[in-house]
């Protein structure tokens, strides 16, 4: 019995009979792995679009300056990634931000500081936009 079925049965809406000449087995499994529900063609073209331009964001807590190299892996692949230094040691945090800085150095991207020892590192073909009210582009909460 569907779950259609099962609900209204329960609500007493049809007889609860066993009486499956409604049901229809090719509807209960669902899509198939490779169909798309979507009925705005536009959410499709949307999510094509996200697919091609690479919509991953890593963020990383090193514990240790070892863990750079991973850092620089995901970078070199053109992942943005998000470095979160609090739980290191300062000795070891410094490290890894001049590695971090001569990594995006050298593959032409950018370094912000985004909070108290957290990083983000973007590849060259990524736009930082600041949501910061204080740079003139007009909160939506304007009280002047």
């Amino acid at each position: 019995m569907g779950s259609v079925r099962k609900a209204s049965a329960w609500l007493g809406l049809v007889d609860d009979s066993d009486d499956e000449r409604y049901y229809d087995d090719d509807y209960a499994e669902g899509p198939e792995p490779g169909d798309s529900w979507v009925t705005d063609p536009r959410v499709r073209v949307a999510d094509q679009a996200a697919q091609d331009q690479g919509t991953r964001i890593a963020t990383v807590t090193p514990d240790g300056f070892r863990d750079a190299r991973g850092i620089g892996e995901m970078f070199r692949e053109g992942i943005p990634v998000i470095v979160n230094l609090t739980t290191m040691e300062p000795a070891d945090a410094k490290r890894v931000v001049d590695f971090a800085a001569g990594l995006t150095f050298g593959l032409r991207g950018s370094i912000e500081r985004v909070a108290n020892r957290v990083f983000l590192l973007t590849p060259a073909d990524y736009q930082i936009v600041s949501g910061d009210p204080s740079r003139g582009i007009g909160g939506f909460f304007n009280q002047s």
